[in-house]
């Protein structure tokens, strides 16, 4: 039996499926969170259990209030005390300037990118903090260095839900320290995901990968690599702090 539980938001696909089947490898029982595609995270459960690992799926929007605690309050029941969140579901509108964002837009990105964040850590804080009668636990942000870059005239709005996030990352984790959790981040580049769809170009990292100093994208694996280095135990002086995993960018 795994002895430690791990949410990863966003995990059906992409940087959150790789994450979650790191997760699993490592000895976590996970918790896939997934808003509409129950067929994309059914497939990371099934892949975890055929290895022996252990997993569920949960459909939740994390810009919903409501929905965020129903998601915890499940794995609260079935998979037991909560050691770790991912926060990595996100999503981004079609690229323009800002001159031409409407406010549903920017409602719409901020909520799940950074209200959606922060509902999840308020619940895994809850649960983590010894503060509580947690065990402590650890939390990763999936960031983007388009909170350093800015992305003009593609995600300006986008650019801006991770800044915020950085600044929460910094100010949770100085706020739990001392009740025994970690906050950190990552800061992913141009990642080879369905992600870019989304936002009108699918083969956007083809197109800009010579602009990153490593002359490539990024896989999806790359960045798991370094959120479970941070949620682990070699990290156990880490909090506050960001993992750049974007080419040299």
């Amino acid at each position: 039996m795994p002895d430690k539980v791990a949410i990863i938001t966003g995990g059906g696909r992409g940087i959150g499926a790789a994450t979650a089947r790191l997760a699993a490898s490592r000895g976590y029982a996970v918790c896939v969170n997934y808003v509409s595609d129950r067929v994309a995270a059914g497939r990371v459960v099934a892949d975890i259990e055929r290895v022996g690992g252990k997993a569920i799926a949960v459909a939740a929007d994390v810009s919903s209030e409501p929905d965020v605690v129903r998601l915890f309050e499940t794995v609260d029941r079935q998979l037991g005390r909560l050691d770790a969140l991912v926060n990595n579901a996100g999503t981004v509108g079609k690229q323009m300037r800002l001159e031409q964002m409407d406010a549903a837009r920017l409602s719409r990105v901020f909520a799940v990118n950074t209200i959606g964040a922060f509902l999840c850590a308020r619940e895994a804080v809850k649960r983590m903090s010894t503060k509580h009668g947690g065990r402590g636990g650890a939390i990763v942000n999936v960031s983007s260095a388009a909170a350093r870059l800015g992305s003009p005239g593609e995600y300006v709005d986008y650019a801006a839900t991770k800044g915020a996030l950085d600044s929460m990352t910094i100010g949770l984790a100085r706020e739990v320290a001392e009740e025994g959790i970690r906050v950190n981040g990552v800061r992913a580049g141009y990642i080879y995901t369905e992600f870019h769809a989304l936002g009108g170009e699918p083969g956007r990292v083809e197109r800009v990968k010579q602009s990153v100093p490593l002359k490539r994208g990024g896989q999806p694996e790359e960045i798991a690599n370094a959120i479970l280095w941070l949620l682990s135990d070699e990290a156990s002086f880490t909090t506050g702090g960001f993992i750049d995993a974007a080419g040299g960018r």
